[in-house]
């Protein structure tokens, strides 16, 4: 028996939209257990965050097998998690994790090699308590392993029934298309792509990756929609001594925090301000505009954070004058 009942009007609470061309619709917000959810982190908090996400409608959690800290713990978090509140709504949800970053030593526990795919979402799934994840991603290109040995891992995982669909990450459009020529011959399809993408990191607009995920049918869930906190009101007045800076530092430092960067943030504050939103909202609402992106991948710490997140869909219509004066901040 579940020590938790969801919410009955979860689905109420929540928008979805349709991944590329498949069967499977997402919430526009997803949850991604990166940074907050691993050993060293209030098992508690995370409890309370998971909780929140699915009675409001957040069906997909995202993970990674070097998830944490330390790594795999943030899939063992979600495990028990998953074992002792969520056990009788497995079917009501998206689990996702990745293999591709270092995760143990020695020449099989990175990159994308067929061993290490398979042996890493094995370790995923026991982690987890779980008998197959919805989606398996490959978490970054190889420059070495040929693209044919891992793609053809994938999709032997999809066919041991280990994933249902997969995914990949950080590919660029060449790359994508030279994947799904490849899945093709398998007769499976890629089902998204997570790239990282927000207002101030547009490769994905420079790669013309979302014309090509729409020209292949597959869906986009973009990750650091807020540039590691940096596009919310946290800096706007200095490093506040709880924030990721001030505590860790590893993925944005002090010197990210340049007054350049500060003066733009204050500016796009202004426009979130006449938006009624805050920074954050308008930060996932500037993606969600465009159709191409099915979901955003939200990372936090507190409730309070997610619950902002969500907000963002209240408002997801921007005009031309507000997307010509972002346009111009970013860059001036």
């Amino acid at each position: 028996m579940s020590a938790y009942t969801a919410a009955d009007d979860r689905y109420d609470q929540m928008k979805y939209r349709r991944c590329g061309k498949s069967g499977i619709k997402l919430p526009m917000i997803s949850l991604g257990l990166w940074h907050n959810f691993g050993r060293e982190n209030d098992f508690e908090n995370a409890r309370e965050i998971l909780h929140y996400a699915f009675d409001h409608g957040i069906t997909h959690f995202d993970l990674a097998n070097n998830y944490g800290p330390p790594y795999g713990t943030a899939e063992e978090t979600f495990g028990k998690i998953m074992a002792s509140d969520f056990s009788d709504y497995r079917d009501e949800m998206i689990i996702s994790t990745k293999a591709g970053w270092d995760m143990w030593p020695g020449p099989y526990g990175n990159w994308g090699s067929r061993k290490y795919l398979m042996a890493s979402l094995d370790q995923s799934l026991q982690r987890m308590g779980l008998d197959y994840v919805d989606i398996f991603y490959h978490h970054r290109p190889d420059p070495e392993t040929p693209l044919e040995e891992t793609m053809g891992a994938l999709a032997d995982i999809v066919r041991q029934g280990k994933a249902l669909y997969v995914g990949v990450s950080q590919y660029k459009s060449h790359e994508l298309k030279l994947a799904q020529e490849i899945l093709d011959q398998y007769h499976i399809k890629l089902l998204i792509h997570q790239p990282r993408y927000s207002m101030m990191d547009r490769w994905v607009e420079e790669d013309g990756l979302l014309d090509t995920l729409e020209q292949l049918g597959i869906g986009s869930i973009p990750f650091s929609p807020l540039e590691q906190g940096l596009l919310t009101d946290k800096y706007l007045d200095g490093i506040p001594e709880d924030s990721r800076v001030a505590k860790d530092g590893r993925y944005l430092s002090e010197n990210d925090i340049t007054d350049e960067k500060v003066a733009k943030v204050q500016a796009l504050n202004k426009i979130a301000k006449s938006r009624n939103q805050t920074m954050a909202q308008m930060a996932v609402a500037w993606l969600l505009k465009d159709e191409r992106v099915t979901t955003v991948l939200v990372g936090v710490s507190k409730v309070k954070q997610l619950k902002d997140n969500i907000g963002s869909l209240q408002n997801i219509d921007f005009t031309n004058d507000e997307i010509g004066s972002i346009n111009k901040i970013i860059k001036d």
